[in-house]
């Protein structure tokens, strides 16, 4: 009882207070009247001039991310306090505009003086006002990095850093770290500013065309009716909506608020149903086409174009959400939850009128698929067409007249778009920034090839070792860290090491990637899970345990296609892409059944132990370990079946 009252969350506590809670980049400054108004105008003249520069600039790369970066610690200090404690409206302490104008200007000077800089090459670092300005700078991005972004990447950077510093001469490090494209302007900064940031422009405009309340309803549509079908609207929706939020905790705040009571009501456990929007809001990162912005620095990572990226995504995807859905299903059979009656839910071609509100993501996907056009390009083009979307919804409810406008696109939620942009755009701009400084000491110091050797030597070259291995340093460094900057880390550090050992190029970088993300909903630090468990008034711990063995798929697909590549469409055929995807499933549904304990009826402890390794076995590649798991598999779900009937027929 006592631990229900320490976690649990007044009735009134708001989406809001949530993300301030769970989120470290919603606690922001207060601000109101006139200084609100120049801090809005200031995000929205950063967003349109990001827009502007991704599609029309000319300027060398140590000019524009410079600028990029002097501008984004500008936006930071003015939004970020240096606690939740020293928040009150208008107020910014004088240490902070110090540290604003201090930190802004090395940025702003290199930008200006970026040829002679060129020149003088590593001679620059000779001058100590230029090392102390980089410094300076460096030390400025820390601290912002601190309040929105959060310690536990600052733990990496920081022993990183000391290893450097320790093993090179300083002034060499300096001039990796600051005065090259090898450290902070490297390639994860230079992501951010040419793609990334006109992404979550875009993804701020969507929102504001209502796609949110659109895809939620077509959810409802779809599975709302069905046994349990709040926890499966959950999932759906989830998975449509992470596409364009990109952020696992903002997802579970957004979606969830609407998804976890209607589950708490048809049944679920709180814990369940924290668990369960927790994990799909999760696996939202890694729905194409968007991937929570990591995928454009994949396709940079790997020089591949971004639309294979998002190909290959494809059914790495659909596996994590089936495997959810599946366990989501068992839950409401075995608890014999029925599903909302169909008189309150919206009607499918009540919505096909609204269908034009996709017409900016089907855009966006055929110009990205085609490759006709640059991903700026492409997403420049899908924000003109989401603010026509807007306009024609504007004329639409006027002309029937609706009551509710609430998703007209006006003067004001044109700006605040804009200004959502560059809010988003700061705490992924830090993060990458950050990931830039890691990368230029792996370079710097030639860590990675130490690295490589040390988990070569550990695992005697056996990929499975050094995979689990992999998975672990992946799990805890991304505990706390955005989906991107740890991404970012583990390309520089851990990718390398699986190509070493044999592993594909594609395979090694999506392995990391799914693994830095489930770091949101595993324990101890599971912030997804804590946001989720906050809405649902239940125990944290218990709905971070419920939200891993929900999305065990996370945990199994990547060995899936680390072992066999077939899965992310590599040197395969239609017939093989087939045979993997079937087999998989049907090894998901064992593993999920194994876990449930329930198919048909409750299934006893030796059943559930047969479940799930038949369920692996048939995730392994080869064709003896599925026929194998095929076997045992059919053998438990029909001795389940028989079981469940004659108890029927008894009763």
């Amino acid at each position: 009882m006592a631990q229900n009252k320490k976690n649990s969350v007044p009735e009134s506590v708001s989406a809001e207070e949530l993300m301030k809670k769970y989120d470290r980049e919603s606690n922001v400054r207060i601000w109101e009247g006139i200084p609100a108004k120049i801090n809005r105008y200031l995000c929205a003249a950063f967003s349109v001039y990001c827009i502007w520069v991704t599609l029309f600039s000319t300027m060398m790369p140590e000019e524009k991310l410079n600028l990029f970066l002097g501008l984004i610690l500008i936006l930071g200090y003015l939004n970020y306090p240096i606690s939740k404690k020293h928040v009150r409206p208008n107020y910014i302490p004088w240490y902070d505009i110090v540290l604003l104008i201090i930190g802004a200007i090395p940025f702003f000077y290199c930008a200006i003086n970026a040829h002679s800089i060129i020149k003088l090459a590593a001679r620059v670092t000779r001058d100590p006002k230029m090392v102390v300005m980089a410094v300076v700078a460096m030390l400025s991005y820390v601290e912002l990095c601190r309040r929105c972004v959060g310690i536990p990447i600052l733990c990496v950077v920081g022993a990183l850093l000391a290893y450097a510093f320790t093993n090179v001469r300083f002034g060499k490090v300096i001039y990796d770290l600051f005065y090259t494209t090898t450290g902070m302007m490297s390639t994860p900064i230079n992501v951010c500013a040419k793609y990334i940031v006109v992404f979550i422009i875009f993804g701020a405009f969507l929102e504001r065309t209502g796609i949110s309340a659109f895809f939620i309803n077509l959810a409802n549509s779809i599975a709302g009716a069905s046994s349990g079908g709040p926890a499966k609207v959950a999932v759906i929706s989830s998975a449509l909506c992470g596409m364009v939020s990109g952020s696992s905790v903002g997802n579970t705040v957004t979606t969830g608020s609407v998804t976890i009571p209607m589950m708490k009501k048809t049944g679920y456990k709180g814990e369940f149903a924290g668990a369960v929007e927790a994990a799909a809001s999760t696996g939202g990162q890694i729905m194409p086409p968007i991937m929570g912005a990591a995928a454009f620095l994949m396709a940079e990572y790997m020089g591949i174009p971004y639309g294979q990226v998002a190909l290959k995504a494809i059914l790495p995807a659909v596996l994590y959400f089936a495997g959810i859905y599946i366990a989501v299903h068992l839950e409401a059979k075995k608890l014999g939850l029925k599903g909302i009656p169909r008189e309150e839910l919206p009607k499918f071609r009540s919505l096909l009128p609204k269908v034009y509100l996709l017409l900016p993501l089907v855009v966006l996907v055929y110009l990205v698929a085609t490759n006709k056009r640059t991903m700026q390009f492409s997403a420049a083009v899908a924000i003109g067409i989401t603010i026509l979307v807007g306009l024609a919804n504007n004329v639409i409810s006027a002309v029937a007249k609706s009551g509710d406008r609430s998703d007209n696109l006006t003067l004001a939620r044109f700006i605040d778009a804009l200004e959502a942009g560059a809010k988003s755009t700061i705490t992924v701009s830090v993060a990458c920034a950050m990931a830039g400084l890691v990368a230029g000491c792996v370079t710097s110091t030639g860590l990675a090839s130490k690295l490589i050797t040390a988990v070569v030597t550990i695992s005697g070259g056996r990929i499975m070792i050094a995979l689990v291995l992999t998975m672990l340093c992946c799990i805890v460094l991304g505990m706390g860290v955005p989906t991107t900057a740890n991404y970012c880390i583990m390309a520089s550090t851990c990718a390398p090491i699986l190509i070493t050992i044999g592993v594909p190029q594609v395979a090694a970088h999506f392995f990391v990637f799914y693994f830095g993300i489930v770091a949101d909903i595993t324990p101890p630090v599971a912030l997804a899970a804590y946001a989720g468990s906050a809405i649902a008034k239940a125990p944290p711990m218990k709905t971070a345990f419920n939200a891993s063995k929900l999305a065990i798929a996370a945990f199994i697909v990547p060995y899936i296609f680390a072992m066999n590549p077939a899965m992310l469409l590599i040197d395969t055929t239609t017939i093989q892409v087939i045979l993997v995807v079937a087999t998989s499933i049907i090894g998901i549904f064992g593993v999920a059944a194994g876990l449930n304990g329930y198919l048909f009826q409750r299934i006893n402890p030796l059943f559930r132990i047969a479940l799930a390794a038949a369920g692996l076995l048939m995730m392994d590649p080869t064709t003896v370990t599925d026929v194998i798991g095929f076997v045992v598999m059919a053998v438990v779900v029909a001795a389940q079946y028989l079981m469940a009937k004659r108890a029927k027929s008894a009763a």
